[in-house]
């Protein structure tokens, strides 16, 4: 099973990257959301996590190709707790969890394999 995570800090990466390691996952990372998409349209991934801070995200576009997807990842976006529009924004174009930063962390290690666990529809 696979992965992919949009996010251009290189240690916030490494520390998602591997805590999926340490879970038998694997993540790729990708630092542009065109890259994320074409690999994602390569072989689809069974989980995207979004960095909504990223550089060049464009949330309802990336959820509108993410879940043309067959079959559809899990999205999860991540972002600062006193951006609620973004958040808002995130959960409004249809990721499936949306936590501030500081619940992602904290929740990251236990969630991440129920993110992978099974396929939307």
């Amino acid at each position: 099973m696979h992965g992919l995570f949009l996010c251009d800090d290189l240690i916030f990466t490494s520390r998602v990257t591997g805590t999926a390691a340490a879970l038998g996952l694997s993540v790729r990372a990708c630092k542009t959301p065109t890259a994320l998409l074409d690999f994602a349209r390569q072989t689809p991934p069974r989980c995207v996590i979004l960095d909504l801070h990223a550089t060049g995200l464009d949330i309802e576009a990336m959820l509108g190709a993410l879940t043309q997807l067959a079959p559809r990842p899990t999205i999860v976006g991540f972002g600062s707790h006193v951006d609620v529009a973004t958040l808002k924004a995130a959960r409004d174009a249809g990721c499936d969890v949306v936590w501030p930063r500081s619940k992602f962390v904290d929740e990251l290690a236990t969630a991440m394999p129920e993110w992978f666990g099974g396929s939307k529809g």
